[in-house]
């Protein structure tokens, strides 16, 4: 039978027993801060009224947010970094565990997709994504794949639980919802994207999104046709690469779609008691605006904590 439909581009594996938990937020300081930012935090607009945007996500209302300052990682963290972890853990990513991820039908050879489709090993209502055994972080497309020549390119295939453990690794930890879209945002108030308002100022592709027709055809006018390498396009005002696209970044937040609304305004970390899911911001490489044009600063998605897909990545923050 075909998996369980999802409302955007990163399906849920739902391959274990995910129970509600609590916040458990802790801030720490141990971690180095080579290649991170030091924001100065404050008070900034968070969310969006956008027009054309998922209200039902949670999106709005806009609000004024303080955030405390932060060191916050310039990069999301590549395939080179994370083998450096699981060289000196020997720790195993649950899609490792689980023998298998998702992975973008145009990544897979012709003939892999046909066998996937006659076992019904598709999402449903999303059939572009497919069940890969033996995918997984260091073969994002399945065991014909390889790292090896990709290690500045996000690593993927991460669950929440993958993240937080090369976060406490690092002394470091992933950021609250409210801490990523300030720094997401780089200082400009109230705009859709990283750099203004405009998706392709001047025609020039500041992210990597999908160009053409979703799923069937992609352009690949912005050079990329899955993950680009972390430093590409320029980045925002606060020195940070790849906020809007590229892959999807796990918060620490457990998902509610109305929390925003009546909770705190002076550092959220999000409901004290969760649902089942974690936030995500940022969109990916997969995200277009006639499906989901949620690379825009102030939209949010969510995801179970064991998922992992080859568009599903993180980065690092670390209390001052």
């Amino acid at each position: 039978m075909p998996l369980k439909p999802e409302p955007c581009c990163s399906p849920s594996a739902d391959r274990a027993s995910v129970t509600s938990g609590e916040n458990g937020f802790k801030r720490v300081r141990s971690g180095s801060t080579e290649n991170m930012v030091l924001l100065d935090g404050g008070l900034f607009l968070m969310g969006t009224d956008y027009p054309d945007g998922f209200a039902d996500d949670g999106e709005g209302p806009v609000r004024e947010v303080h955030v405390d300052p932060i060191y916050f990682d310039k990069y999301a963290v590549t395939n080179s970094a994370f083998a450096s972890f699981v060289k000196a853990t020997s720790y195993k990513t649950e899609a490792e565990e689980f023998g298998w991820s998702f992975v973008f039908w145009q990544f897979l050879p012709h003939y892999r997709m046909r066998q996937i489709q006659g076992k019904g090993e598709t999402v449903l209502d999303l059939e572009w994504w497919c069940k890969i055994d033996g995918a997984y972080w260091r073969h994002p497309n399945g065991p014909q794949s390889s790292i090896k020549k990709i290690p500045d390119l996000p690593v993927v295939h991460i669950s929440y639980r993958d993240a937080t453990a090369y976060c406490e690794w690092t002394g470091k930890r992933l950021p609250t919802e409210a801490e990523w879209e300030y720094a997401g945002r780089g200082g400009l108030e109230g705009k859709i994207y990283p750099w203004g308002d405009e998706l392709t100022p001047s025609d020039q592709h500041m992210c990597n999104i999908w160009q053409g027709k979703f799923p069937s055809d992609n352009t690949c006018e912005d050079g990329y046709a899955g993950p680009a390498p972390v430093f590409t396009f320029e980045p925002n005002a606060f020195d940070l690469y790849n906020m809007a696209g590229n892959v999807w970044e796990w918060c620490h937040d457990w998902w509610c779609p109305n929390f925003h609304a009546t909770g705190p305004r002076k550092n959220p970390t999000g409901p004290q008691n969760g649902s089942d899911r974690r936030v995500m911001k940022g969109g990916s490489y997969l995200c277009h605006d006639s499906y989901c044009n949620r690379y825009r600063m102030g939209a949010r998605t969510s995801n179970t904590p064991d998922s992992s897909t080859g568009n599903l990545g993180f980065r690092c923050v670390r209390d001052v």
